[in-house]
């Protein structure tokens, strides 16, 4: 009774109340603004689910298309094709192209072979050298011990008027193996004292070995040439002039083969340079003829 009284629940009572008109009137604002953003975003939801829509329609649209293209186009095909049956390409290339590749091929060929041959021709010619130079060495000591021998020979008949003396081959003596770098009548005479004295003179060559350890008595060498001068330069002039004549037979065989190393080597460098300038033009030519196709 005392509630009804009062009026509390009456309208009145929020109609003229200041506070509650403004409470709200706020929430009738915020509720407006949040439900005008609702409706904006549902908007755009909406725009962005149509234009999606629409270009999947599009894509499906053109793939059936394309498929029926397709399947209009291939249907009067064959489909049990033969190997023969599959074009050639008979494409015609220029004599500019045709060039160029063959100077490529050229190049790798010749890139391959130069330092090949080149390498070869040095084996060959350092073979050649090595030769020359043992058959000259082998000539200058051969000479040399026959010189010795006949040197030693005489130096005996001037000591022993009449003496007996022995027949030495010069092959024994190159075969001992002592005589490999050179040979002199002080080396000569040495290797008969130390190595065939006691063989000769048990054979009766008694004043053959007295020569023998007379001239090896001198153990210098400076001493030894002093004193056998004559013999000792008879023996020199002989191994220079074995190895002399030798270096002049071989002279025109050894010229020779240079002469046609260097002409070789001469001739593939030629080949190489016209063949890079060859290659240089073509493809000069080439990539200016690219250059006005792409303008």
């Amino acid at each position: 009774r005392l509630l009804c009284e009062c009026e509390l629940y009456s309208p009145s009572n929020y109609v003229y109340d200041t506070e509650m008109k403004e409470i709200m009137e706020i929430f009738n604002h915020q509720t407006s603004e949040r439900f005008r953003e609702y409706d904006e975003r549902v908007q755009n939801k909406r725009k962005q689910c149509k234009e999606q829509c629409e270009k999947d329609i599009q894509k499906i649209i053109l793939k059936d298309k394309i498929e029926k293209q397709l399947a209009q186009q291939f249907s009067p095909l064959q489909t049990n094709i033969d190997t023969n049956d599959i074009p050639t390409c008979v494409c015609k290339k220029s004599l500019a192209d045709k060039t160029e590749k063959f100077c490529h091929n050229c190049g790798k060929t010749m890139g391959a072979i130069a330092p090949s041959w080149g390498f070869v021709s040095g084996i060959g010619y350092a073979a050649w050298t090595n030769y020359v130079a043992a058959k000259i060495l082998e000539a200058g000591i051969k000479r040399g011990i026959e010189e010795g021998l006949s040197q030693i020979m005489k130096f005996t008949i001037t000591l022993f008027p009449g003496a007996k003396t022995p027949s030495i081959a010069v092959t024994q003596i190159l075969s001992s193996g002592h005589f490999t770098n050179n040979v002199s009548f002080f080396d000569m005479v040495n290797y008969i004292n130390n190595y065939m004295y006691n063989t000769l003179e048990s054979e009766g060559y008694s004043q053959f070995c007295g020569a023998i350890s007379s001239m090896a008595s001198k153990k210098s060498i400076t001493t030894f040439n002093r004193t056998y001068a004559i013999y000792s330069e008879a023996v020199t002039k002989a191994v220079t002039g074995a190895e002399n004549g030798v270096i002049a037979d071989l002279a025109p065989s050894t010229s020779s083969i240079t002469t046609t190393i260097i002409a070789s080597i001469v001739s593939i460098v030629v080949i190489v340079l016209v063949m890079v300038i060859i290659y240089l033009i073509l493809h000069y030519r080439r990539k200016k003829k690219m250059k006005k196709k792409l303008q």
